[in-house]
């Protein structure tokens, strides 16, 4: 009898947990073009991407509005968008085919495949691990290494990582979340050790043609020569405006390993569809076994949780982590695996949910995270059958506090001079070449009755140096566009000598920082 009880309770739970399955939505929510019409007006977006997969079914790969702004031609789901830090997982699933071939292991050191690989510190350098570079717990300061990547250098990627050991550790060695891409970058170097193959290469033909995502370009210097590709868009004191220096400024083939990949909605599903099969292409190839996804999706390094904004309280996490080239956290009672991806006018999220096989791939040619959240927890809801909640008057309620806020610190940043006193030494006095030890060198020079800054290994740093007050000028940048003007400070040693020069940006939106640069001036003799 008490096999019978046990025997009908279980068949009772199959039955019930298999109408629970078929309850839930297979379609896509009925106002989902009229909602995206929305989020495309309200945060002032041009062009969005979007694809939703369910149960391993293609339910939306389509475009939504243009491609660039004054122009008519529409966003279509074969349209690429540079999809930036969502290349990390690209990264980490390579690594994952080469553990599973035995080629390396998760927790082997760096220095067993690159014994060149050298940190400032000789003991971590001994320690840290193929896993250890993927999970921004370094102890490296956040973004370290990125001005030799955002706009590119000409640095090569082993040459970018060579610098490593003059950045010095500013936590303890895997304590600390501080978000990075250059090791991203010595993950490549270790894809290409192992497997003698170029990182992009890998990328191309073990991963993207092996899951059928043929429009997608692993290389970014290969995208401009596509046709049909979204612009970037990006706020320039408060106004969206064209990038159109966009394949000069944003990154170079040596970040490709950290977010040189572009993709469209048509890749991207089968990309969704990939990862929520934990490897299984939606075209019958496996590019890496079902037990791979218990690394890759595991969290090694916490992030502190804050509290969700007024007007968003639903999407309060419990839980938030960094694995190998994802975040999970929570949404409710469910479990999310997801990143995001930004590049100068371009931002993306990828989100999925491992329970519901569902996933979310929403490309965006404009910086507003705000849009792409709305739409992601609005089909979230949907699918999880949750109340309805209005996203789009939470999000924008958070876009207009951080424009508001973006102002103020732009009227704060801006000094207001005194022009009555400049510069004391004659302009020639300030020209010459500077050196730090990270990044190296740039130079000034007069030119005519004015002075340019270079930085000597990256073109898209070229800025006219306007007198601001007393020692300091403002460095005018070229490209606009990429918001990095600058008060230019020097400081006249007791000689009556100029020995060095700091850098700070002015516009708080910028994504530059020079404040490691430690400028010292070189002396001829």
């Amino acid at each position: 009898m008490k096999w019978f009880n046990k025997k009908y309770l279980f068949l009772v739970y199959c039955f019930v947990c298999a109408n629970l399955h078929a309850q839930q939505p297979a379609d896509a929510p009925a106002d989902l073009d009229q909602y995206i019409d929305s989020v495309l007006k309200i945060f002032e977006v041009p062009g969005i991407s979007l694809a939703i997969v369910k149960d391993g079914k293609v339910i939306i790969a389509k475009g939504y509005g243009i491609k660039k702004l004054g122009e008519k031609s529409p966003v279509t789901s074969h349209t690429l968008f540079s999809i930036a830090s969502n290349s990390k997982a690209f990264t980490t699933a390579a690594l994952a085919i080469l553990v599973e071939e035995k080629k390396l292991k998760w927790d082997d050191p760096v220095i067993s495949y690159l014994p060149w690989f050298r940190m400032s510190d000789p003991w971590v350098t001994s320690q840290i691990t193929v896993r250890d570079l993927l999970v921004h717990h370094s102890g490296i300061p956040a973004y370290s290494g990125d001005l030799l990547i955002f706009p590119p250098s000409d640095y090569s990627r082993k040459e970018i990582l060579s610098k490593l050991k003059d950045i010095s550790l500013i936590h303890s060695f895997r304590t600390t979340y501080a978000y990075d891409n250059i090791l991203y970058l010595a993950a490549g170097e270790v894809v290409k050790a192992v497997s003698g193959m170029e990182w992009e290469d890998f990328i191309q033909t073990r991963i993207l043609d092996k899951i059928g995502m043929t429009e997608s370009v692993a290389r970014f210097s290969a995208i401009k020569n596509h046709t049909d590709i979204a612009s970037a868009h990006s706020r320039i004191q408060g106004i969206v405006k064209t990038d159109d220096q966009y394949f000069e400024q944003a990154i170079g083939d040596a970040g490709n390993p950290a977010g040189g990949i572009a993709s469209n909605a048509d890749d991207m599903a089968k990309w969704l569809i990939t990862q929520i099969d934990s490897g299984a292409a939606p075209n019958g190839t496996r590019i890496f076994k079902a037990d791979a996804t218990k690394d890759l999706w595991k969290i090694v390094t916490p992030i502190p949780i804050g509290t969700a904004p007024v007007g968003l309280e639903p999407s309060q996490m419990d839980f938030w982590g960094y694995a190998l080239g994802v975040r999970i956290y929570n949404y409710g009672k469910y479990k999310v695996v997801g990143h995001g991806g930004k590049l100068d006018g371009f931002v993306s999220q990828v989100a999925f949910v491992p329970k519901l096989k569902l996933g979310i791939a929403v490309l965006t040619n404009q910086e507003s995270s705000s849009a792409y959240w709305a739409v992601i927890y609005h089909v979230f809801d949907y699918y999880m059958q949750n109340k309805k909640f209005d996203w789009l008057s939470g999000f924008k309620k958070q876009k207009d506090s951080s424009l508001a806020e973006s102002k103020r610190d732009w009227e704060k940043a801006n000094i207001k001079p005194n022009s009555k006193i400049l510069y004391s030494l004659p302009l020639e006095k300030y020209a010459g070449t500077y050196h730090d030890a990270f990044y190296r060198d740039v130079i000034i020079e007069k030119q005519g009755e004015k002075l340019i800054l270079k930085f000597k290994q990256t073109q898209q740093l070229v800025a006219d140096l306007i007198p601001f007050q007393y020692e300091t000028f403002i460095a005018k940048f070229h490209n606009a566009s990429l918001k990095a003007d600058a008060y230019t400070s020097f400081s006249i040693g007791p000689d009556g000598n100029v020995d060095q020069v700091k850098m700070k940006i002015i516009d708080p939106d910028c994504d530059l920082s020079f404040d490691e640069l430690s400028l010292k001036r070189v002396i001829i003799k």
